[in-house]
């Protein structure tokens, strides 16, 4: 085991891309890779073993966060998470506190899943557009039907088993225009951590436009704001939304926790099922290949100079447009994969989504600063 702690998260992908639903904006089921193409519907015991094995010696302590990812996870079946969480507590040290997380779109679950969830102390994400209407638009089944009361369902089984979940929303042109609708649908159905994916899908590789049904990036800013109010007004201290937290976090002066909104990335790869690390779940290609761990250190690819520049250039290539905003410390100019357009003094690098974060930072900033101000007059 690592002599120091690390903080790192990678999403394990134990079935690659495969998945029961076909939802029309998945960026991951467009790739094709040897982790895709080697045969197998799962990741193998021996490919899983490794991982867990160098997940814990790599981490160096503390708490273990486990993150299992798709496609679709829950279609490796019970009995190899049963397998893990076996893993993971045959070799982590007795003072290490192991976390599990699955993102899923939870069609699959039934009571046994719940019971195992809850049991194994699982926090599992679930994908939720918002109200039917929304949902329905974008996540199907391969025969075009609609998954919301599927997905209601899931929610139900693990609330009924007390399992600890929250939202993955995406926020698309088809929602963007709702936001008090869809965020009181969530809220009304219990839901207390919630976070806003937004929808941005570039018409080709190289191109700086984007799809119809990508989020706008000045409706997404508002869609932000208009929530954030409401969540001020009814539901601060009831329901966490994921980018309030991190906007919050610069009130106390603390680093964030969000790979997007860090300085540098780099800390958050994503590992195939045959075992082959990229650089991030976004970047899964030829380029962003870094290895195996069946034949390299988890270890030593997270140290590997091509994954430490990746995620420095998150830092170096920021444009002077970014570097001179008031919000720099908020946005930290957010994802690569979305700086595809230019600046306005045609510097090339700026996010797409720029002038709605720009926007959502400074509406909710008096908010921030007045948090601040107060916190340092407790402090």
């Amino acid at each position: 085991m690592s002599s120091e702690s690390r903080e790192f998260q990678v999403f394990v992908k134990p079935v690659g891309a495969r998945c029961n639903l076909r939802c029309s904006y998945c960026y991951y089921s467009g790739h094709s890779h040897p982790g895709r193409e080697s045969g197998g519907q799962r990741m193998s015991d021996k490919v899983l073993e490794r991982y867990i094995r160098q997940h814990i010696q790599a981490a160096g302590g503390g708490e273990l966060f486990f993150s299992w990812h798709g496609g679709e996870p829950a279609l490796a079946g019970i009995e190899f998470y049963r397998r893990a969480v076996a893993l993971e507590k045959k070799y982590a040290p007795p003072e290490c506190r192991m976390v599990n997380g699955i993102q899923t779109n939870a069609t699959l679950l039934d009571d046994e899943w719940g019971r195992f969830l809850s049991e194994e102390g699982f926090y599992v994400g679930v994908s939720l557009d918002g109200p039917e209407r929304f949902h329905d638009s974008s996540r199907l089944r391969a025969d075009g039907r609609g998954t919301f009361a599927d997905v209601m369902r899931g929610v139900e089984i693990l609330r009924r088993h007390r399992v600890p979940h929250e939202v993955l929303c995406v926020v698309s042109n088809n929602n963007v225009h709702a936001p008090l609708e869809v965020y009181r649908f969530l809220r009304d159905l219990g839901i207390e951590f919630v976070t806003f994916l937004p929808l941005v899908e570039r018409k080709s590789r190289n191109s700086s436009e984007v799809t119809a049904r990508s989020a706008g990036a000045a409706a997404f800013g508002r869609f932000l704001a208009e929530i954030f109010d409401e969540w001020i007004a009814n539901d601060i201290g009831k329901i966490k939304v994921q980018i309030f937290e991190e906007a919050l976090r610069t009130a106390f002066g603390q680093e964030h926790t969000l790979c997007i909104f860090k300085p540098v990335c780099g800390a958050v790869p994503a590992v195939e099922m045959n075992g082959d690390f990229y650089s991030c779940d976004h970047f899964v290609d030829g380029e962003h290949l870094i290895g195996n761990i069946m034949n390299r250190s988890l270890e030593s690819l997270l140290d590997d100079p091509r994954q430490k520049a990746f995620g420095e250039a998150k830092k170096t290539t920021l444009p002077r447009y970014c570097l001179d905003c008031e919000v720099l410390d908020m946005c930290n100019g957010e994802c690569l994969r979305n700086r595809f357009i230019s600046a306005p003094d045609g510097e090339p690098g700026l996010n797409y989504l720029c002038d709605g974060y720009r926007y959502f930072f400074n509406h909710c900033r008096p908010f921030i600063n007045e948090v601040a101000r107060l916190w340092r007059k407790g402090s």
